[in-house]
C-alpha cells in the first residue's frame, strides 16, 4: 500500500459512506415496492425492472413519486406488528403462556430476541 494522505482517507470515507446510503436506499425503495398493496403486479414489475436498469434514476423517481406512501406503509407496518404483539401476549393467561406466545412470535421473526427477553422478563413481572 501506498502513502495515504488524509484527504484521500477522507475523501474515500466518504465515497464509502454514500455508497452504503444508495445501498440502503434502494433496498427500502425495492422492499417497498414488493410491499405495496396499492400495486398491480405488473407494476411493480416494471418498478423493478427501472430499478435495475436505472438504479439511482429510478430511485430517485420512486422517492418522488411514492415517497409519501413510503412513510405510511412503514409506519403501518409497524402498527400492525404492535397488535399482532399485543393480541398474541394479552390473549395469555398465565405467565408460561405469555412466554410461549412471545417465543411463537420469535420463532415466526415476528419480533427480535431484545423483544422476547423483555416480554418474558414482563411475564415473570421482574
Amino acid at each position: 500500500m501506498g502513502d495515504w494522505s488524509f484527504w484521500e482517507f477522507l475523501w474515500t470515507t466518504f465515497l464509502v459512506f454514500i455508497w452504503i446510503s444508495v445501498l440502503l436506499i434502494f433496498f427500502n425503495v425495492v422492499i417497498d415496492v414488493f410491499r405495496s398493496k396499492d400495486l398491480s403486479a405488473a407494476m411493480k414489475t416494471v418498478w423493478l425492472i427501472v430499478l435495475l436498469i436505472l438504479p439511482l434514476i429510478g430511485m430517485l423517481i420512486y422517492v418522488f413519486t411514492r415517497g409519501d406512501g413510503m412513510a405510511g406503509r412503514a409506519i403501518q407496518r409497524q402498527i400492525d406488528q404492535t397488535e399482532q404483539l399485543r393480541e398474541a401476549v394479552g390473549a395469555s393467561t398465565t405467565p408460561a403462556d405469555q412466554i410461549a406466545s412471545a417465543k411463537k412470535l420469535l420463532d415466526d421473526g415476528t419480533i427480535t430476541t431484545v423483544e422476547f427477553e423483555q416480554l418474558k422478563r414482563q411475564a415473570l413481572g421482574s
